[in-house]
Protein backbone atom coordinates (compact mmCIF):
# COMPACT_ATOMS: atom_id res chain seq x y z
CA UNK A 1 0.00 0.00 0.00
CA UNK A 2 0.98 3.21 -1.01
CA UNK A 3 2.48 6.22 1.98
CA UNK A 4 -0.12 8.48 2.62
CA UNK A 5 0.98 11.77 1.51
CA UNK A 6 1.84 14.27 4.94
CA UNK A 7 -0.74 17.38 4.54
CA UNK A 8 1.45 19.82 5.97
CA UNK A 9 4.42 18.72 3.62
CA UNK A 10 2.37 19.62 0.85
CA UNK A 11 1.03 23.10 2.55
CA UNK A 12 4.80 23.55 3.54
CA UNK A 13 6.24 22.49 -0.97
CA UNK A 14 3.52 24.90 -2.08
CA UNK A 15 4.51 27.90 -0.13
CA UNK A 16 7.90 27.22 -1.26
CA UNK A 17 7.29 27.43 -4.56
CA UNK A 18 4.79 30.48 -4.01
CA UNK A 19 8.49 31.90 -2.03
CA UNK A 20 10.05 31.33 -5.17
CA UNK A 21 7.37 32.82 -7.11
CA UNK A 22 7.68 36.25 -5.17
CA UNK A 23 11.39 35.81 -4.44
CA UNK A 24 10.91 36.14 -0.80
CA UNK A 25 12.78 37.34 1.73
CA UNK A 26 14.76 33.85 3.19
CA UNK A 27 14.07 35.20 7.20
CA UNK A 28 9.97 35.39 6.36
CA UNK A 29 10.03 32.52 4.40
CA UNK A 30 11.39 30.62 7.24
CA UNK A 31 8.92 32.22 10.00
CA UNK A 32 6.15 31.69 7.61
CA UNK A 33 7.29 27.36 7.62
CA UNK A 34 6.59 27.23 10.94
CA UNK A 35 3.19 28.09 13.16
CA UNK A 36 3.87 31.05 15.65
CA UNK A 37 1.83 28.39 18.32
CA UNK A 38 1.29 25.18 18.74
CA UNK A 39 -0.76 24.00 21.88
CA UNK A 40 -1.49 20.29 22.47
CA UNK A 41 -3.78 19.25 25.69
CA UNK A 42 -5.77 16.14 27.36
CA UNK A 43 -8.80 16.71 27.53
CA UNK A 44 -10.30 14.07 30.14
CA UNK A 45 -13.97 13.93 30.80
CA UNK A 46 -16.63 11.53 31.93
CA UNK A 47 -18.92 9.54 29.65
CA UNK A 48 -22.55 8.23 29.82
CA UNK A 49 -21.53 5.17 31.86
CA UNK A 50 -19.33 6.70 34.52
CA UNK A 51 -16.39 5.90 32.93
CA UNK A 52 -13.50 8.93 32.13
CA UNK A 53 -11.94 9.19 28.90
CA UNK A 54 -9.31 11.50 28.04
CA UNK A 55 -8.93 12.86 24.57
CA UNK A 56 -6.17 14.95 23.09
CA UNK A 57 -6.71 18.50 21.89
CA UNK A 58 -4.99 20.79 19.48
CA UNK A 59 -4.78 24.53 19.13
CA UNK A 60 -2.29 25.60 16.06
CA UNK A 61 -2.11 29.33 15.51
CA UNK A 62 0.05 30.26 12.20
CA UNK A 63 0.28 34.20 12.23
CA UNK A 64 -1.15 36.91 13.88
CA UNK A 65 0.70 39.64 11.61
CA UNK A 66 -2.73 40.62 10.06
CA UNK A 67 -4.95 39.93 13.39
CA UNK A 68 -6.29 37.86 15.81
CA UNK A 69 -5.70 34.12 15.08
CA UNK A 70 -9.04 32.30 13.08
CA UNK A 71 -9.81 28.91 12.17
CA UNK A 72 -12.19 26.09 12.85
CA UNK A 73 -12.41 23.72 15.71
CA UNK A 74 -13.01 19.87 14.24
CA UNK A 75 -13.78 16.76 15.85
CA UNK A 76 -12.29 13.34 13.81
CA UNK A 77 -11.01 10.32 15.05
CA UNK A 78 -7.99 10.55 12.67
CA UNK A 79 -7.09 14.17 13.06
CA UNK A 80 -3.61 14.59 13.09
CA UNK A 81 -1.19 17.34 14.52
CA UNK A 82 0.15 17.94 11.18
CA UNK A 83 -3.12 18.15 9.66
CA UNK A 84 -4.36 20.97 11.97
CA UNK A 85 -0.55 23.00 11.12
CA UNK A 86 -1.57 22.41 7.94
CA UNK A 87 -4.97 23.73 7.73
CA UNK A 88 -3.68 26.69 10.09
CA UNK A 89 -1.32 27.89 7.52
CA UNK A 90 -3.83 27.52 4.73
CA UNK A 91 -5.87 29.75 7.01
CA UNK A 92 -3.66 32.67 7.27
CA UNK A 93 -3.31 32.65 3.56
CA UNK A 94 -7.60 33.13 2.86
CA UNK A 95 -8.23 35.45 5.62
CA UNK A 96 -4.86 37.31 3.51
CA UNK A 97 -6.46 36.59 0.00
CA UNK A 98 -9.70 38.11 1.43
CA UNK A 99 -8.28 41.29 2.75
CA UNK A 100 -9.74 40.56 6.48
CA UNK A 101 -7.29 41.29 9.25
CA UNK A 102 -7.17 37.69 10.56
CA UNK A 103 -4.05 35.28 10.45
CA UNK A 104 -4.92 31.98 10.69
CA UNK A 105 -5.35 29.19 13.19
CA UNK A 106 -7.08 25.53 13.65
CA UNK A 107 -8.19 23.54 16.51
CA UNK A 108 -9.17 19.65 16.42
CA UNK A 109 -10.04 16.73 19.16
CA UNK A 110 -9.08 13.37 18.44
CA UNK A 111 -12.33 11.84 18.99
CA UNK A 112 -15.44 9.86 16.50
CA UNK A 113 -18.19 12.32 17.31
CA UNK A 114 -20.59 9.98 16.01
CA UNK A 115 -20.32 7.90 19.24
CA UNK A 116 -20.59 10.10 21.82
CA UNK A 117 -23.99 11.57 22.59
CA UNK A 118 -24.94 15.24 23.15
CA UNK A 119 -24.21 15.11 26.61
CA UNK A 120 -20.72 13.82 26.04
CA UNK A 121 -20.09 16.19 23.29
CA UNK A 122 -20.87 19.42 25.47
CA UNK A 123 -18.80 18.52 28.30
CA UNK A 124 -15.52 17.47 25.68
CA UNK A 125 -16.27 21.25 24.16
CA UNK A 126 -16.18 22.83 28.01
CA UNK A 127 -13.12 21.16 28.70
CA UNK A 128 -11.23 21.56 25.43
CA UNK A 129 -12.41 25.22 26.40
CA UNK A 130 -11.19 25.28 29.36
CA UNK A 131 -7.95 23.64 28.51
CA UNK A 132 -6.78 26.27 25.99
CA UNK A 133 -9.03 29.31 27.25
CA UNK A 134 -5.48 30.64 27.84
CA UNK A 135 -4.84 31.40 24.43
CA UNK A 136 -7.70 32.28 22.48
CA UNK A 137 -10.09 35.58 22.93
CA UNK A 138 -11.64 38.25 20.88
CA UNK A 139 -8.37 40.07 20.27
CA UNK A 140 -6.41 36.79 20.39
CA UNK A 141 -7.65 33.75 18.61
CA UNK A 142 -11.31 33.39 17.24
CA UNK A 143 -12.45 29.88 16.85
CA UNK A 144 -15.54 28.84 14.66
CA UNK A 145 -17.03 25.48 13.50
CA UNK A 146 -15.13 23.46 10.74
CA UNK A 147 -15.74 19.08 10.65
CA UNK A 148 -18.06 17.83 12.81
CA UNK A 149 -18.82 20.76 14.68
CA UNK A 150 -21.79 23.32 14.69
CA UNK A 151 -23.46 26.52 16.16
CA UNK A 152 -24.18 24.40 19.26
CA UNK A 153 -20.95 23.84 19.61
CA UNK A 154 -20.13 27.30 19.56
CA UNK A 155 -22.39 28.48 21.88
CA UNK A 156 -20.53 25.63 24.54
CA UNK A 157 -17.13 27.37 23.66
CA UNK A 158 -18.83 30.63 24.25
CA UNK A 159 -20.77 30.27 27.18
CA UNK A 160 -17.20 28.56 28.81
CA UNK A 161 -14.97 31.15 28.46
CA UNK A 162 -17.53 33.57 29.36
CA UNK A 163 -18.37 31.76 32.72
CA UNK A 164 -14.80 32.20 33.12
CA UNK A 165 -14.28 35.44 32.01
CA UNK A 166 -17.72 36.45 34.43
CA UNK A 167 -19.03 38.03 31.61
CA UNK A 168 -20.73 37.29 28.28
CA UNK A 169 -17.88 37.56 25.56
CA UNK A 170 -20.15 36.40 22.06
CA UNK A 171 -16.87 37.85 20.42
CA UNK A 172 -15.13 34.82 21.12
CA UNK A 173 -16.17 32.71 18.43
CA UNK A 174 -17.93 33.07 14.89
CA UNK A 175 -20.69 31.03 13.55
CA UNK A 176 -23.06 30.99 17.02
CA UNK A 177 -26.63 30.29 16.77
CA UNK A 178 -28.53 34.02 15.68
CA UNK A 179 -29.68 34.07 19.60
CA UNK A 180 -26.75 34.25 21.34
CA UNK A 181 -24.93 36.37 18.59
CA UNK A 182 -24.47 34.65 15.61
CA UNK A 183 -24.89 36.56 12.14
CA UNK A 184 -27.57 36.81 9.81
CA UNK A 185 -26.60 35.19 6.44
CA UNK A 186 -23.89 32.88 7.89
CA UNK A 187 -25.38 29.37 7.34
CA UNK A 188 -25.43 30.30 3.62
CA UNK A 189 -22.36 32.63 3.31
CA UNK A 190 -19.75 30.11 1.75
CA UNK A 191 -22.12 29.25 -0.71
CA UNK A 192 -23.21 32.82 -1.61
CA UNK A 193 -19.69 33.67 -1.84
CA UNK A 194 -19.36 30.91 -4.82
CA UNK A 195 -22.00 32.40 -6.60
CA UNK A 196 -20.60 36.09 -6.42
CA UNK A 197 -17.43 34.03 -7.69
CA UNK A 198 -18.85 32.14 -10.47
CA UNK A 199 -20.67 35.30 -11.44
CA UNK A 200 -18.04 37.76 -11.36
CA UNK A 201 -15.94 35.31 -13.67
CA UNK A 202 -18.70 34.66 -16.38
CA UNK A 203 -18.73 38.79 -16.40
CA UNK A 204 -15.07 38.82 -17.46
CA UNK A 205 -15.65 36.61 -20.08
CA UNK A 206 -18.18 39.30 -21.37
CA UNK A 207 -21.16 36.37 -20.23
CA UNK A 208 -23.67 36.00 -17.88
CA UNK A 209 -24.47 33.64 -15.22
CA UNK A 210 -27.99 33.46 -16.00
CA UNK A 211 -29.32 30.29 -18.12
CA UNK A 212 -26.36 28.59 -17.96
CA UNK A 213 -25.73 24.49 -17.27
CA UNK A 214 -24.93 23.97 -13.80
CA UNK A 215 -23.29 20.13 -12.42
CA UNK A 216 -23.08 20.26 -8.58
CA UNK A 217 -20.90 17.62 -7.18
CA UNK A 218 -22.37 17.56 -3.29
CA UNK A 219 -25.56 18.82 -1.64
CA UNK A 220 -24.79 19.18 1.62
CA UNK A 221 -24.56 23.02 3.24
CA UNK A 222 -22.88 24.28 1.01
CA UNK A 223 -23.74 22.33 -2.26
CA UNK A 224 -27.40 22.79 -1.14
CA UNK A 225 -27.37 26.42 -1.06
CA UNK A 226 -25.12 26.76 -4.11
CA UNK A 227 -27.80 25.07 -5.90
CA UNK A 228 -30.66 27.19 -4.88
CA UNK A 229 -28.76 30.62 -5.02
CA UNK A 230 -27.73 29.52 -8.73
CA UNK A 231 -30.93 28.37 -9.48
CA UNK A 232 -32.80 31.82 -8.32
CA UNK A 233 -30.04 33.76 -10.31
CA UNK A 234 -31.49 31.61 -13.59
CA UNK A 235 -29.08 28.94 -13.73
CA UNK A 236 -30.42 25.75 -14.64
CA UNK A 237 -29.28 22.88 -12.13
CA UNK A 238 -29.10 19.97 -14.22
CA UNK A 239 -27.01 17.62 -12.04
CA UNK A 240 -27.04 17.18 -8.03
CA UNK A 241 -25.58 14.41 -5.93
CA UNK A 242 -24.31 13.60 -2.46
CA UNK A 243 -22.16 10.59 -1.00
CA UNK A 244 -24.02 7.89 -2.17
CA UNK A 245 -24.40 8.98 -5.91
CA UNK A 246 -26.05 11.81 -7.91
CA UNK A 247 -29.02 12.36 -10.49
CA UNK A 248 -28.97 13.87 -13.92
CA UNK A 249 -31.90 16.17 -15.31
CA UNK A 250 -30.76 17.18 -18.52
CA UNK A 251 -33.59 19.52 -18.66
CA UNK A 252 -32.74 21.39 -15.38
CA UNK A 253 -34.37 20.42 -11.48
CA UNK A 254 -36.53 21.60 -9.15
CA UNK A 255 -34.18 22.28 -6.42
CA UNK A 256 -36.12 22.48 -3.50
CA UNK A 257 -37.96 19.58 -4.81
CA UNK A 258 -34.69 17.39 -5.58
CA UNK A 259 -33.41 18.64 -2.03
CA UNK A 260 -36.92 17.41 -0.26
CA UNK A 261 -36.71 14.53 -1.80
CA UNK A 262 -33.31 13.66 -0.25
CA UNK A 263 -34.87 15.05 3.18
CA UNK A 264 -37.50 12.08 3.07
CA UNK A 265 -35.57 9.37 1.77
CA UNK A 266 -31.80 10.13 2.79
CA UNK A 267 -30.25 9.83 -0.69
CA UNK A 268 -30.66 12.11 -4.03
CA UNK A 269 -30.88 9.07 -6.33
CA UNK A 270 -34.53 8.18 -7.86
CA UNK A 271 -35.69 11.56 -7.85
CA UNK A 272 -38.57 11.75 -10.33
CA UNK A 273 -37.82 12.96 -13.65
CA UNK A 274 -34.20 12.09 -13.47
CA UNK A 275 -31.74 9.25 -14.68
CA UNK A 276 -29.03 8.21 -11.43
CA UNK A 277 -25.84 8.70 -11.96
CA UNK A 278 -22.12 8.34 -10.14
CA UNK A 279 -20.13 11.19 -8.80
CA UNK A 280 -17.29 10.25 -10.84
CA UNK A 281 -20.24 10.82 -13.83
CA UNK A 282 -21.44 13.61 -12.62
CA UNK A 283 -17.73 15.39 -12.96
CA UNK A 284 -17.35 13.93 -16.67
CA UNK A 285 -21.11 15.88 -17.35
CA UNK A 286 -21.27 18.63 -20.12
CA UNK A 287 -21.95 21.48 -18.63
CA UNK A 288 -21.05 25.37 -19.00
CA UNK A 289 -20.04 25.07 -14.65
CA UNK A 290 -18.77 22.51 -12.76
CA UNK A 291 -18.94 23.14 -8.82
CA UNK A 292 -17.16 20.22 -7.01
CA UNK A 293 -18.99 20.86 -3.10
CA UNK A 294 -18.02 17.31 -1.42
CA UNK A 295 -14.37 16.62 -0.47
CA UNK A 296 -10.73 17.01 -1.65
CA UNK A 297 -9.49 15.45 -4.10
CA UNK A 298 -11.65 14.63 -6.40
CA UNK A 299 -10.29 15.50 -10.01
CA UNK A 300 -7.28 14.37 -10.68
CA UNK A 301 -4.62 13.31 -13.71
CA UNK A 302 -7.31 10.63 -14.07
CA UNK A 303 -10.19 12.22 -14.96
CA UNK A 304 -8.84 15.82 -15.48
CA UNK A 305 -9.05 15.18 -19.36
CA UNK A 306 -12.90 13.49 -19.34
CA UNK A 307 -13.93 16.92 -17.73
CA UNK A 308 -16.16 18.60 -20.42
CA UNK A 309 -16.96 22.32 -18.12
CA UNK A 310 -15.96 25.18 -19.44
CA UNK A 311 -15.38 26.92 -16.06
CA UNK A 312 -14.84 24.57 -12.74
CA UNK A 313 -16.03 26.72 -9.23
CA UNK A 314 -13.99 25.19 -6.22
CA UNK A 315 -16.57 25.42 -3.72
CA UNK A 316 -14.91 22.41 -1.44
CA UNK A 317 -11.36 22.39 -0.42
CA UNK A 318 -8.69 20.98 -2.53
CA UNK A 319 -11.14 18.92 -4.66
CA UNK A 320 -8.56 19.05 -7.59
CA UNK A 321 -4.82 18.61 -7.67
CA UNK A 322 -2.20 19.75 -8.39
CA UNK A 323 -1.37 17.50 -11.78
CA UNK A 324 -5.11 17.82 -13.03
CA UNK A 325 -5.35 21.97 -12.49
CA UNK A 326 -2.28 21.60 -15.32
CA UNK A 327 -4.75 19.92 -17.74
CA UNK A 328 -7.63 21.38 -17.30
CA UNK A 329 -6.03 24.75 -17.87
CA UNK A 330 -4.02 23.53 -21.30
CA UNK A 331 -7.74 22.56 -22.54
CA UNK A 332 -8.83 25.93 -21.69
CA UNK A 333 -10.85 25.78 -18.81
CA UNK A 334 -11.16 28.57 -15.95
CA UNK A 335 -10.34 27.59 -12.74
CA UNK A 336 -11.22 29.66 -9.59
CA UNK A 337 -9.76 28.30 -7.10
CA UNK A 338 -10.88 26.98 -3.67
CA UNK A 339 -8.86 30.04 -1.59
CA UNK A 340 -10.75 32.75 -3.02
CA UNK A 341 -14.16 30.58 -4.35
CA UNK A 342 -15.08 29.45 -0.93
CA UNK A 343 -13.90 32.31 1.63
CA UNK A 344 -17.36 33.36 2.11
CA UNK A 345 -17.68 31.84 5.21
CA UNK A 346 -14.85 33.51 6.81
CA UNK A 347 -15.91 36.85 5.38
CA UNK A 348 -19.20 36.56 7.42
CA UNK A 349 -17.29 34.88 10.49
CA UNK A 350 -15.68 38.54 10.57
CA UNK A 351 -18.53 40.48 9.83
CA UNK A 352 -20.21 38.71 12.91
CA UNK A 353 -17.02 39.31 14.94
CA UNK A 354 -17.60 43.19 14.14
CA UNK A 355 -21.60 42.92 14.95
CA UNK A 356 -20.36 41.24 18.33
CA UNK A 357 -17.52 43.85 19.06
CA UNK A 358 -19.90 47.01 18.38
CA UNK A 359 -23.05 44.66 19.94
CA UNK A 360 -24.94 45.54 17.08
CA UNK A 361 -26.95 43.25 14.75
CA UNK A 362 -27.46 43.54 11.34
CA UNK A 363 -30.26 42.68 8.72
CA UNK A 364 -29.93 39.54 6.19
CA UNK A 365 -29.60 42.27 3.23
CA UNK A 366 -26.70 44.29 4.99
CA UNK A 367 -24.45 41.21 5.92
CA UNK A 368 -25.36 39.87 2.29
CA UNK A 369 -24.22 43.28 0.34
CA UNK A 370 -20.99 43.52 3.36
CA UNK A 371 -20.20 39.71 1.64
CA UNK A 372 -20.69 40.39 -1.98
CA UNK A 373 -18.41 43.74 -1.64
CA UNK A 374 -15.89 41.50 -0.09
CA UNK A 375 -16.01 38.77 -2.80
CA UNK A 376 -16.38 40.87 -5.97
CA UNK A 377 -12.93 42.55 -4.68
CA UNK A 378 -11.07 39.39 -3.61
CA UNK A 379 -12.29 37.94 -7.36
CA UNK A 380 -11.18 40.95 -9.09
CA UNK A 381 -8.16 41.31 -6.91
CA UNK A 382 -6.37 37.64 -7.94
CA UNK A 383 -8.41 38.03 -11.33
CA UNK A 384 -5.95 41.34 -12.18
CA UNK A 385 -3.05 39.71 -10.31
CA UNK A 386 -3.26 37.10 -12.62
CA UNK A 387 -2.90 39.25 -15.16
CA UNK A 388 0.03 41.22 -14.02
CA UNK A 389 1.93 38.33 -13.40
CA UNK A 390 0.63 36.27 -16.06
CA UNK A 391 -0.22 33.09 -14.03
CA UNK A 392 -3.17 31.08 -12.99
CA UNK A 393 -5.65 31.98 -10.82
CA UNK A 394 -4.58 29.67 -8.24
CA UNK A 395 -1.28 31.10 -8.10
CA UNK A 396 -2.40 34.36 -8.13
CA UNK A 397 -4.26 33.94 -5.33
CA UNK A 398 -1.29 31.98 -3.30
CA UNK A 399 1.00 34.70 -4.33
CA UNK A 400 -1.25 37.84 -3.42
CA UNK A 401 -1.83 36.13 0.12
CA UNK A 402 1.49 35.06 1.17
CA UNK A 403 2.60 38.28 -0.07
CA UNK A 404 0.51 40.56 2.15
CA UNK A 405 1.29 38.27 5.24
CA UNK A 406 4.97 38.52 4.28
CA UNK A 407 4.78 42.54 3.86
CA UNK A 408 2.89 42.66 7.39
CA UNK A 409 5.89 40.56 8.87
CA UNK A 410 8.36 42.72 7.14
CA UNK A 411 6.92 46.35 8.25
CA UNK A 412 6.46 45.19 11.71
CA UNK A 413 9.70 43.43 12.30
CA UNK A 414 11.61 41.09 14.55
CA UNK A 415 11.57 41.84 18.33
CA UNK A 416 12.85 41.12 20.77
Amino acid sequence: MAEKTNFFDVVLQQLAMTAERLKLDPDIHEILKVPKRVVTVSVPIRMDDGRVRVFTGYRVQHSDARGPYKGGLRYHPTVTLDEVKALAMLMSWKCSVVDVPYGGAKGAVVCNPKEMSINELERLTRRYTSMISDVIGPYRDVPAPDVATNSQTMAWVMDTFSQMRGYLVPEVVTGKPISVGGSEGRVEATARGVVFCAREAERKLGKDLKDKTVAIQGSGNVGGNVALITAECGCKIIALSDSRGGVLCRKGMDIKKALLHKERTSRLSDLEGCENITNEELLEIDCDVLIPAAIENQITKDNASRIKAKMVVEAANGPTTPEATKVLEDNGIVIIPDIVANAGGVVVSYLEWVQNLHREHWSAEEVNSRLEAKMVKAFNDVYDYSKKEQVDMRTAASMLAVGRVSDALKTLGLWP
